[in-house]
């Protein structure tokens, strides 16, 4: 299964890239304009991933340079629960970080990820490392494969799942996972990110 899988990723991501260059672009200059060419167009956040391996996860930037540290000052508009750190309204966000998200554009970065064997396709979210409870089976039995950029809390719902639910999601996934679970998560991703459904 791993092997295929591997294969599966390389090859689609390839395609992904190939198709989405234009998008690739083009968000990127919108980035650069909207910030006079002063702020990075990539984002990096560290992550735990597969065997405890951290690593940096690619993003298009959607807020304000140094957006981290605002946090603090804005913990207290937290929506989401458990450990996930989520504002609907986040004032740190730009005006193209609103594009961007609600289009899950910003994720597009990712298949980079992908193709250096970070991440795969679909699977567990990956969690940023100082949200992550070490101390919880249940989050560290997602570390058993690789994370993904797309999984069923996604096309549940995303941000509007709680973090209860993501973690069942995610552990009912990693015990049956197959090809063609992969193949019908990524065909139901496309509607779920033109629906934009718990995308902020």
């Amino acid at each position: 299964m791993d092997i295929v899988k591997r294969l599966f990723d390389i090859i689609f991501s390839m395609v992904i890239l190939f198709a989405a260059s234009p998008i690739f672009v083009i968000t990127s200059l919108a980035i650069w304009i909207e910030s006079r060419g002063t702020g990075t167009i990539l984002y990096k956040s560290r992550r735990r991933g597969r065997l405890w391996v951290e690593f940096d996860m690619f993003k298009f930037r959607s807020m304000i340079p140094d957006a981290e540290k605002f946090q603090s000052a804005i913990a207290h508009l937290n929506e989401a629960s458990g450990k996930l750190f989520k504002i609907r309204r986040d004032p740190r966000i730009t005006p193209v970080g609103k594009i961007i998200r609600r289009l899950s554009i910003d994720e597009l970065p990712q298949i980079f990820n992908v193709l250096r064997g970070e991440m795969s396709l679909v699977g567990p979210r990956p969690l940023p490392v100082d949200q992550f409870d070490y101390k919880d089976d249940r989050q560290t039995a997602r570390l058993l494969v690789r994370p993904g950029i797309t999984g069923l809390w996604q096309i549940r719902g995303r941000s509007d799942v709680g973090f209860e639910r993501m973690l069942k999601l995610d552990l009912f996934y990693i015990q049956r996972r197959t090809l063609a679970m992969d193949m019908w998560i990524l065909c139901k991703t496309v509607p779920a990110v033109l629906n934009g459904r718990g995308a902020f």
